[in-house]
């Protein structure tokens, strides 16, 4: 379809494209977009009323991975902002306005993850973790887990799993792990009955949990992660016996500059990222002088758990070409980790003297080919980051 400039007077309206053009327009917009769009267009707004309409949008939203992040100067000027492949910029996510009215003034908030249109909050100071809505525009204190209120730095994020309810569904399962009195444990608590069960795990028998022959029925929990190997508990996603799994990772312990989750520095020579069952180890190289020390990447691969669960097997590396376009020089680096849908990501976030830097990578299982996905500039110069996730799609409803 050729496109022609004419004056503004002489524009072809909206309203005049055929209505399966407009669905199919509308279909595609982040839906931040098509939110800010619904409330100066009425045809828009009509549109995504309609049941049909809904029903496909959802859908589609809700195989589309997001990544938010939640960002803060000092207390009362904090930002959630969401990004989308689909899109080439940020989307700042309103919650802020919902959040006010109940955070007591100076309460420290840190964002741990979401699912959906579900956003959940652990605040520092009450030990209290919250559920925000803001597609519904609600906000919900989760009761104490059986372990007592938990500090932000409680959380674990490869630890624990939040998982939406189905489209149409308001409600949503919050999971983690944890060794009470030296035995492991899965908590979960469901926020249709507003109330926590705790699930002691048992040791494995060499075969994992996965139901229906699914890869994503199957939900992994870290317990520990180390140098030699990880202790995870897994479930499938509908089940109420967990059980315990414990790869090795052979020649772990030859190496002693190890980080799990966060590096700082020139302290270490490698990171290990965990979530979803899988693992990546991020390797650098440090570049000294008498002024500043500062590393840079010189590997990232891809783990992943044996058909018993017993080791973590190599899976890929990324292709040396791809390295050579997003390793910068950084003095902290962290990353985030999620696998759904046969394709596992990972985020690396890395700081530079005050400069923020964001590496999205994807490795599609079935394909077995690395992707990047180039992020925008977040805006984060001078801002602290305060939580980072993966997340599906957020829904009309």
């Amino acid at each position: 379809m050729e496109v022609h400039r004419a004056p503004a007077t002489s524009t072809v309206g909206f309203s005049l494209l055929p209505s399966e053009l407009i669905q199919y327009i509308i279909l595609n917009l982040p839906l931040p977009d098509m939110v800010r769009l619904k409330s100066v267009n009425k045809i828009i707004a009509s549109v995504i009323t309609e049941q049909d309409f809904v029903k496909d949008y959802n859908l589609k939203s809700s195989s589309t991975p997001w990544l938010f992040i939640y960002k803060k100067r000092w207390h009362r000027h904090s930002v959630l902002h969401g990004f989308t492949d689909r899109s080439n910029r940020w989307f700042k996510v309103s919650i802020v306005e919902l959040l006010n009215p109940i955070i007591p003034p100076g309460e420290d908030l840190y964002f741990l993850m979401a699912s959906g249109n579900y956003f959940l909050f652990a605040l520092n100071s009450s030990r209290e973790v919250i559920s925000v809505n803001p597609m519904a525009k609600v906000v919900k204190k989760i009761p104490a887990s059986p372990l007592g209120p938990r500090g932000t730095s409680s959380w674990r994020r490869s630890g624990m799993k939040l998982i939406s309810g189905p489209s149409g569904a308001d409600y949503f399962r919050f999971l983690f792990a944890e060794f009470h009195a030296n035995r492991p444990f899965l908590f979960e608590y469901h926020s249709r009955t507003d109330t926590w069960r705790s699930m002691e795990a048992r040791e494995g028998v060499g075969v994992l949990p996965h139901v229906d022959g699914r890869e994503d029925d199957c939900i992994f929990l870290s317990l520990f992660n180390g140098r030699s190997g990880s202790i995870l508990i897994a479930v499938g996603s509908q089940s109420d016996d967990p059980m315990i799994v414990r790869p090795r990772l052979e020649g772990g312990g030859q190496e002693h500059r190890l980080a799990v989750g966060f590096s700082w520095g020139d302290i270490i020579d490698r990171l290990h990222v965990y979530g979803d069952g899988s693992m990546m180890i991020i390797r650098s190289d440090g570049v000294n002088d008498r002024i500043k020390t500062e590393r840079t990447l010189r590997s990232v691969e891809l783990w992943g758990l044996g058909p018993n669960g017993s080791s973590w097997e190599f899976i890929s590396i990324v292709p040396n070409g791809l390295i050579e376009k997003i390793k910068k020089p950084y003095g902290v680096i962290m990353g985030c980790l999620e696998k759904r849908g046969g394709v596992v990501r990972a985020v690396l976030v890395s700081n530079y003297e005050g400069i923020w830097d964001i590496i999205w990578l994807c490795y599609d299982t079935m394909r077995k080919n690395w992707t990047w996905v180039p992020v925008p500039d977040c805006k984060m110069k001078g801002s602290n980051m305060a939580g980072i996730a993966f997340s599906s799609g957020l829904t009309l409803s």
